[in-house]
């Protein structure tokens, strides 16, 4: 039997992937490596970090200038294409109790981009022998944010992601979610037909959207303009929420997030800004901020699903510059995953 935790449950650490002169970070690495050592920063205080770079040594100081707690942190000499921990990293599952990690195939978000290297990074930390859970391989193409888990056999997720042709065309719905029920334990979809950011790689990934959190509560992105042109799909995605049940048939309580102001690169291309891209960790909630008016309203709206947690923010406008934000750079490792 096996069951998909929750975020929320409690976790030994966080894998990142550090941004390279390699990587499509080589022109906003000034701008971006800020962000990492701030994440690693909170993280550190928390739980576990495990980072996953091609020259550890040239980031240490930086890492521990900081202020990280450095006995939480450890370092991996492993290549990357990129720093997108939450859709290749291992996804924990517990099988009747005790931890797997789930190495799902990871091809770039539909054949997008080069991720030779990120498929790779699970069993190359395997190897190192950081893991005290095993981890097993599945050619099954799924990236961890496009799926979102309350921890009792429901799952959040959205259409256009896991039916994208260049992913598991043989597939259909029913055999995706025959799939998943046997991967996770889920016996509860929730599926989301409308939704997406402009300047979203990913197929509108559910993480960038709404998020499942305690009590039968969903988070979720707003947009009350109706002159942008995300209202007419985010007002159709509320609507949606609206009419989930949970396993007892219940509606769910909603909690709206606000909605940055548009924010754009030097091309004037529009950037995925989203509040819902949050972290979870033991104790705590690490929120992006976007230097926005709405920042504060967001980081309480989060604080009001997660009551006894601190909420910090991480000002995340670097990250959205390669289309991502803070959740989508984390990966959280569950309880039991890591050794000692």
């Amino acid at each position: 039997m096996r069951r998909l935790p929750a975020e929320w449950e409690t976790q030994d650490g966080v894998l990142l992937a550090w941004p390279h002169e390699g990587s499509d970070w080589r022109t906003h690495l000034d701008e971006v490596e800020p962000v990492f050592t701030d994440l690693v920063k909170q993280i550190s205080r928390f739980e576990l970090v495990l980072i996953a770079a091609p020259k550890p040594a040239s980031i240490r100081e930086k890492v521990s200038r900081s202020g990280a707690v450095m006995e939480n942190v450890r370092f991996f000499q492993i290549d990357s294409n990129d720093t997108w921990s939450r859709d290749f990293g291992p996804i924990t599952v517990l099988e009747n109790g005790h931890p797997i990690l789930l190495d799902f195939g990871f091809n770039g978000w539909g054949l997008k981009f080069a991720a030779n290297l990120d498929n790779l990074i699970n069993r190359r930390l395997a190897e190192t022998g950081v893991f005290s859970a095993p981890l097993r391989t599945t050619g099954f193409i799924l990236e961890g944010g496009s799926i979102d888990s309350d921890g009792t056999g429901t799952l959040l997720t959205t259409s256009a992601c896991l039916l994208s042709p260049n992913r598991n065309p043989h597939l259909s719905r029913e055999a995706i979610e025959d799939a998943l029920a046997a991967f996770f334990g889920t016996d509860h979809f929730l599926w989301l037909e409308n939704g997406h950011l402009a300047g979203d790689d990913t197929d509108s990934h559910v993480d960038t959207l709404a998020r499942l959190c305690p009590d039968d509560t969903i988070v979720h992105v707003t947009c009350d303009n109706p002159t942008d042109e995300h209202f007419l799909t985010i007002s159709a995605m509320v609507e949606e929420l609206r009419g989930f049940r949970t396993r007892k048939g219940k509606p769910y309580r909603l909690i709206p997030l606000p909605w940055p102001k548009a924010k754009y690169d030097a091309d004037g291309m529009r950037l995925p800004a989203t509040y819902a891209n949050f972290l979870v960790v033991n104790g705590a909630v690490l929120v992006p901020t976007y230097q926005d008016l709405n920042d504060e309203a967001a980081l309480s709206a989060i604080g009001g699903a997660f009551p006894g947690h601190e909420v910090k923010g991480i000002n995340c406008l670097p990250l959205i510059l390669q289309h991502g934000s803070l959740h989508c750079v984390t990966m959280n490792l569950q309880k039991g995953t890591i050794k000692g």
